[in-house]
């Protein structure tokens, strides 16, 4: 027989459960240690967020933006997940770690993480987390001045290119459809079309 449940009693507004925040200098030791071994993290305005579970299709998008910039900059210049530096008011408490990155350098004469003047394209792909790539990172990667950003968005088959870092935001957004072409600002005679990336449709 139903059982007829008294209403809810009213309930006092509580606080939200504090969370912890990190910095880099408390997580160097943890991650000599070995305690993150098996987890893939980076840190990003205090939280540290898990880099794994990524699906297929994701890991396609990643590959093939790197063999494409690989080929446009050269092999030495472009770089998958690798950690960077950001401005310095960030960097105590950002590590970011963008999928693909294009440096302005041979990625073998760094000796530490490269800096924001470093650093001529970054590249989010973005599955689950195009919201995240777009109102968290994309502020963060334009307080550090890093001059263009791209997500590209799986499920929407767009690319989204930032440009013109200002006051802490990017003065220029533009999303280019799946078969529209547009070039790097480093690399100004190379053609990109985010179709060249994204697996076929099903």
């Amino acid at each position: 027989m139903p059982t007829l449940l008294a209403p809810n009693p009213v309930s006092l507004p509580q606080p939200a459960p504090r969370r912890k925040t990190w910095t880099r200098e408390e997580l160097a030791p943890l991650e000599l240690s070995g305690v993150f071994k098996d987890e893939r993290l980076e840190l990003v305005e205090g939280e540290l967020i898990s880099k794994m579970g990524k699906n297929r299709p994701h890991v396609t998008a990643v590959i093939s933006m790197l063999y494409w910039l690989a080929e446009c900059f050269g092999k030495s210049l472009a770089e998958a997940e690798g950690p960077i530096d950001v401005s310095p008011e960030d960097n105590p408490s950002s590590e970011p770690v963008p999928d693909v990155l294009v440096l302005r350098r041979d990625r073998s004469t760094f000796t530490s993480n490269p800096k924001p003047e470093d650093v001529s394209l970054l590249v989010e792909v973005a599955d689950s987390t195009l919201s995240y790539d777009l109102d968290v990172k994309a502020p963060l990667y334009a307080r550090a001045g890093i001059v263009e950003y791209w997500v590209l968005d799986l499920h929407g088959r767009r690319l989204i290119v930032h440009r013109e870092p200002t006051d802490g935001q990017y003065a220029s957004v533009v999303s280019y459809s799946e078969h529209e072409t547009l070039a790097p600002l480093s690399a100004p005679n190379a053609q990109f079309s985010p179709h060249l990336v994204l697996q076929p449709l099903s």
